[in-house]
């Protein structure tokens, strides 16, 4: 009996050395690296695209390979550069799929991940194979089941009419997630219209258009050339933001909606964002807005974006416009009370706001000033000439004597339980603003005041 157990145990040890010697050796021998080059022609082969690959190595258990410095060139009709570079992809395959003679991946993971998708004005991206739409089995990989994104970049843009590369519109920094049931066939199949995958990404820093937004958190799905990214919370100039972004890319150009709940931003540092937007404003904004439109193939690719909203801005400023000041003038009115102090502040701003051709319209605004309260309405143009287009009917409320009431009735003003209104416009632009009076009760374009 003892020499039996000796002996298997002995069988077992050297089966043990075996297992080791072909976990470390097996590698070394198989040497997977000098496929390099048939791997590079079958991926170019099959995505229409020029591919680099650094360096092959294989894991036996579990059954992985590892990829450095992976790349994948833009095609010849979009300009010099790569739309995916990866420095380490680590693949694990599943074994059963093998023996049957399919390629499954269990799992990715990409480090250092840098994507640049380009639209170009006739329609494809560059990410996309035409052949897709004729070829069958483009990629025999099936759904990945799990892919994990370690230290990612995202950069979005579109060509020009003239095929020149154009401004960025979309880029995402530092991005970390997972990804469950990915199909890489469908993503570059231009007609595919399935799920691609979903899963939660977050992102250090993300910038659309000139807006910026910090330690974004986010789920996100890939379908039928959508991409959702859904119940999303953001940092933004000092306040929170929390929503969703869609964008459709099944047309010639890019379409994009979003819903915004906005709560204690910065308006300083949101104006700062926007060129010649310094200064313009200060104070802390709230409210609900909805954006969306086409991302044009020009230099202004976001210049044709409308939408709704409603916002509340509290205890701020409008230095160009130094409105209690200016209305109390235009009335004729000597003190100027709490304005002398404060000539452009206000305590609390609520309004609508449409915009649409690149103007922005409020048809109820309720300014809360100091020494004047406000009822207006109008427009001002964010295409870069900045014109006013506002009317409305001021109220002063701080009382004066007899003389200036009656010196400021004469003016167009009304005296209302002691307190002086009268209608005003203001044109020029917002550094040169310019006061006028309304046309009275006649002015049907100046809101009426409920007190």
């Amino acid at each position: 009996m003892a020499i039996r157990r000796n002996t298997g145990l002995i069988v077992v040890g050297i089966a043990a050395l075996l297992l080791l010697a072909l976990i470390f050796v097996g590698p070394a021998l198989i040497r997977v690296n000098r496929y390099r080059p048939q791997v590079i022609s079958y991926l170019q082969e099959k995505t229409g695209k020029q591919v680099e690959i650094g360096r092959l190595a294989l894991t036996l258990f579990p059954l992985s390979i590892h990829i450095d410095d992976f790349g994948v060139k833009n095609p010849p009709s979009f300009p010099p550069g790569y739309i995916v570079k990866v420095a380490r992809i680590d693949a694990d395959f599943n074994v059963g799929a093998l023996l049957h003679r399919q390629v499954a991946i269990k799992s990715l993971v990409l480090e250092d991940l840098v994507l640049h998708l380009t639209s170009d004005p006739d329609g494809p991206w560059n990410f996309e194979n035409p052949q897709a739409k004729v070829s069958e089995g483009t990629l025999p990989l099936g759904v990945i089941s799990r892919v994990q994104i370690k230290r990612g970049q995202l950069i979005a843009s579109n060509l020009l009419a003239s095929d020149a590369a154009g401004p960025i519109f979309f880029e995402a920094h530092d991005i970390s997630g997972e990804l469950e049931q990915v199909n890489l066939a469908g993503i570059i199949n231009p007609s595919s219209s399935s799920m691609d995958g979903q899963g939660s990404l977050k992102a250090d820093l993300l910038r659309f258009g000139s807006v910026e937004a910090r330690n974004l958190d986010s789920k996100m799905r890939l379908e039928a050339r959508h991409v959702f990214f859904t119940d999303v919370k953001a940092e933004v100039y000092g306040g929170s933001a929390a929503g969703d972004l869609t964008f459709d890319l099944s047309g010639k150009s890019v379409n994009f909606k979003t819903n915004a709940r906005l709560s204690g931003i910065n308006v300083a540092q949101l104006m700062a964002a926007f060129p010649g937007g310094g200064g313009k404003m200060t104070g802390k904004m709230g409210g609900d807005l909805k954006l969306g439109g086409e991302i044009a193939h020009s230099l202004r690719p976001l210049a044709g974006i409308h939408g709704v909203g409603h916002v509340t801005v509290r205890n701020g400023e409008v230095p160009s416009l130094e409105l209690n000041a200016n209305l109390m003038k235009l009335a004729h009115f000597n003190d100027l009370g709490p304005a002398k102090n404060d000539p452009s502040a206000f305590n609390l701003i609520t309004t609508d706001l449409e915009l649409d051709n690149q103007r922005i319209s409020s048809r109820v605004i309720d300014i809360d000033g100091y020494g004047v309260d406000v009822d207006a309405s109008g427009s001002v143009s964010v295409s870069g000439s900045d014109n006013l287009n506002y009317r409305g009917l001021a109220e002063i409320t701080t009382k004066e004597g007899f003389f200036t009431n009656t010196i400021a009735r004469f003016s167009g003003a009304s005296l209302i339980d002691g307190k002086l209104q009268f209608p005003f416009r203001i044109g020029g632009t917002i550094d040169n603003p310019v006061f006028s009076k309304g046309k009275g009760d006649k002015d049907v374009d100046a809101p009426q005041k409920h007190r």
